[in-house]
C-alpha cells in the first residue's frame, strides 16, 4: 500500500510539473540562439548595432546564414577594418546582414540548388552541393561553406557558415571589365553604345565570348578588330544575340529548347552545354554563373553568330 501511496504522488508530481512547463525552457528566436552560442558574439554584436534585433526576433519564418566569429575576423582582414569600424559603418553593416537572410524557412534539405536565392536585403546569392558540401556563392563570387545546418530556432532556421557574405557591388559590365579575358568584349560594347544597358538593373544573363573567341571571329569573317568595331550595326546584332532578357543560372539552362535573345532570335543549349546559333554554328560554355549586381555571365569560348 505504501509503494502504491509513493507512486501515485510521484505521478501527480509529474503531471503537475509537466502542466507547469516543466524544466524546459521556451524556443529560442534567432537571436536568443545566437546570443547563446558562443561561435556567434560578433554577430550578435552587429545585429544589435545594425538596430535589427526586432527584425530578427519576429514572427517570421526566416533562414539566417550565419557567420561564426572566425568568419567576421576574416572579413575585417579582407576589407582592412577593426571590428569597432566595422559596427559603426551601420549602412554597411545592415546590407551585409540583411544578405544573410531569407523570408521563409529552408531546412537544408529543401535548398533550390543552384537557383538564385533572394535574400531580404536584395540581390541574390546561390548555393551549389560539391561533394558532401554545401557551398554558397555571393554577389561578388566569393565562396562560404555550410558548416552546420538546420540549427533551430522558434521562428526559423539557421545555417553556420564559415564566410561573410557580401552582396554584389559590379554590374554585368564592372565584372567583364575586371576580367582581361573580356577586354575585346568590352571594347565592343563601348563601341556599340551597350553599355548603358548593359549597366541597366535587368536582370540580364550574357553569354560573353573571350578574346581568343573574338580572334577566331576575326578570322572566320576576314575582317579586322577595327573593322568590326567600326559596324556598329552588324557589331550591335551580334552582341545582342548573346544576351537573354532574364536570370538564367547554370542550373536553370533550358536544354534543346529555343532561348529567345535581346537582339530576338533564338539558339539552343545541349546537354553538354554546347550553344548551337542561327547558322548551325557550335560555341562551348566553358565557365559558368559569374554573378554580378545585375545578372549572370557565362563564358564562351566562340562567338554565336544570328542569321545572316
Amino acid at each position: 500500500m505504501l509503494r502504491w501511496i509513493i507512486g501515485l504522488c510521484s505521478a501527480m508530481l509529474l503531471a503537475i510539473t509537466v502542466g507547469c512547463g516543466g524544466g524546459d525552457d521556451p524556443p529560442k528566436n534567432v537571436v536568443q540562439v545566437a546570443n547563446n552560442d558562443s561561435r556567434f558574439s560578433i554577430l550578435a554584436e552587429a545585429v544589435q548595432a545594425a538596430g535589427l534585433t526586432d527584425t530578427l526576433t519576429a514572427p517570421g519564418p526566416i533562414t539566417v546564414f550565419a557567420p561564426t566569429n572566425d568568419a567576421f575576423s576574416a572579413l575585417l582582414g579582407e576589407l582592412g577594418v577593426t571590428k569597432d569600424q566595422l559596427l559603426t559603418n551601420k549602412s554597411l553593416l545592415t546590407a551585409v546582414l540583411k544578405y544573410h537572410v531569407v523570408s521563409g524557412q529552408i531546412q537544408s534539405g529543401a535548398i533550390p540548388l543552384g537557383k538564385p536565392i533572394n535574400p531580404v536585403g536584395g540581390g541574390f546569392f546561390k548555393i551549389d552541393k560539391i561533394g558532401t558540401r554545401l557551398v554558397v556563392t555571393d554577389g561578388r563570387n566569393r565562396t562560404s561553406n555550410i558548416i552546420q545546418a538546420d540549427i533551430a530556432a522558434s521562428n526559423g532556421v539557421i545555417h553556420a557558415i564559415d564566410k561573410v557574405l557580401l552582396p554584389a557591388d559590379k554590374t554585368i559590365v564592372q565584372t567583364a571589365i575586371a576580367n582581361p579575358d573580356f577586354s575585346i568584349l568590352v571594347e565592343a560594347v563601348t563601341a556599340a553604345g551597350l553599355v548603358d544597358t548593359l549597366n541597366a538593373p535587368g536582370p540580364y544573363t550574357v553569354f560573353a565570348p573571350t578574346n581568343a573567341a573574338f580572334a577566331s571571329l576575326l578570322t572566320e569573317l576576314g575582317v579586322t578588330k577595327e573593322q568590326l568595331l567600326a559596324n556598329t550595326l552588324l557589331l550591335t546584332k551580334v552582341l545582342t544575340y548573346h544576351v537573354v532578357p532574364d536570370l538564367v543560372l547554370k542550373a536553370s539552362v533550358p536544354l534543346n529548347t529555343p532561348i529567345k535573345t535581346v537582339e530576338g532570335e533564338t539558339f539552343t543549349v545541349g546537354p553538354t552545354l554546347a550553344i548551337t546559333d542561327q547558322r548551325g554554328r557550335q560555341s562551348n560554355i566553358v565557365g559558368t554563373d559569374v554573378l554580378s549586381s545585375n545578372g549572370v555571365i557565362h563564358v564562351l569560348d566562340k562567338v554565336i553568330l544570328p542569321a545572316p
